[in-house]
């Protein structure tokens, strides 16, 4: 796997982790700048053909 992908996938993952710690706390501010992090990471990465897997729990926009 090289560098780029790698970090792709990183990006991605803490990306979604990142929007189930702000919904799970309540923080609608936060859960919206996490939530444009990960469209953003998952933009990028599927531009680029890196697969991320399908997590559609976490990217859903649940409020």
């Amino acid at each position: 796997m090289g560098g780029f992908t790698e970090a792709a996938r990183k990006r991605v993952h803490d990306a979604r982790a990142a929007v189930a710690a702000a919904r799970e706390a309540g923080d609608a501010y936060e859960a919206a700048v996490a939530q444009d992090e990960l469209d953003d990471a998952l933009r990028v990465a599927r531009r680029h053909g890196v697969d991320v897997g399908d997590d559609t729990a976490a990217e859903a926009d649940e409020g």
